[in-house]
């Protein structure tokens, strides 16, 4: 039998259903969730992503609010911008898009972004929260995989996982989100001696490398699960970083592309965005409950 295909798009939806509840019960509140997104330069390269995620947070009960910059726009300009978005109460959310010019490192951006309104999960506390297995506002990519994961009769406690690629953003982030959950876990990367030993052992893998049909059939344990996070273009088409045709061979669940993690990780981005529009509202109740003392 070959591989149960795990609609991603299906359960991207399940959870903007969910999440548009709880963005509408925070409108009635006055606290309407407010995302503005952040472009510097080539617009026509995050495009698609920005338009992706405002037909998202439409649905999910979201403003979404784009804002472009030009090329020219110096690192000390933006840091200025965000700081101005930080100090913004009706902004809940900051997405900064990527790709960025070459004279604006993303990283140190990133770490202008309020911990409180960093809905992508890219601050440093935001990861490095996981590590405490306090999981606030995670990297939505690898919190995407996880939760395709999860959705699976499965049982974590003890599942034995291979994570193939350690970014600091999504193979990390996923080899502690799942520790967390009691799975024992083995990251491979580009000095790993031989990824199919570990690969083969696993009950899921998990690859995220950006390289074409890395991972075959013939790497996989028989009924294994097989998160597939790449994006690559080959000969005009999108594909991820497995074999899809080999590996639905042996695998017991495989997430396409596209069509697998990339709608989930729109979808947590928007869950993010209520979930940080819930902690600012609870932050400056606190902050005048205090005042009136």
């Amino acid at each position: 039998m070959r591989a149960q295909v795990i609609d991603g798009k299906a359960i991207g939806a399940k959870m903007r259903a969910e999440i548009a509840i709880e963005a509408g019960q925070l409108a009635e509140a006055g606290w309407q969730p407010h995302l503005v997104s952040v472009s510097v330069g080539d617009e026509a390269a995050s495009e698609l992503y920005v338009r992706n995620q405002q037909k998202s947070a439409e649905s999910a009960g979201v403003t979404f609010e784009a804002r472009s910059y030009p090329s020219e726009t110096s690192l000390e300009q933006l840091i200025g911008i965000v700081q101005g978005l930080n100090a913004d109460p009706r902004v809940n959310g900051i997405i900064i898009q990527r790709p960025l010019p070459d004279h604006i490192p993303v990283k140190v951006l990133q770490k202008a972004v309020h911990p409180l309104k960093d809905v992508e999960g890219m601050h440093p506390a935001s990861i490095g929260n996981i590590v405490y297995n306090d999981l606030a506002l995670g990297p939505c990519t690898a919190v995407a995989a996880v939760e395709i994961l999860k959705t699976l009769p499965l049982p974590m406690e003890g599942l034995n996982v291979t994570v193939i690629g350690h970014s600091e953003i999504v193979g990390k982030p996923i080899a502690f989100l799942m520790m967390g959950l009691g799975a024992t876990v083995t990251v491979c990367h580009h000095m790993t001696r031989s990824v199919p030993m570990h690969s083969r052992a696993a009950d899921a893998v998990f690859v995220a490398v950006g390289k074409a049909g890395l991972v075959t059939g013939d790497m996989l344990k028989p009924g294994a699960a097989v998160i597939d996070i790449g994006i690559n273009r080959v000969d005009g088409k999108t594909v991820g970083d497995v074999d899809f045709d080999s590996c639905s061979d042996v695998a017991g669940w495989i997430t396409p592309v596209p069509g697998g993690v990339g709608p989930v990780t729109v979808a947590t981005l928007m869950k993010n965005a209520v979930l940080a529009t819930r902690m600012q509202m609870d932050h400056y109740r606190k902050a005048f409950a205090k005042t009136d003392e």
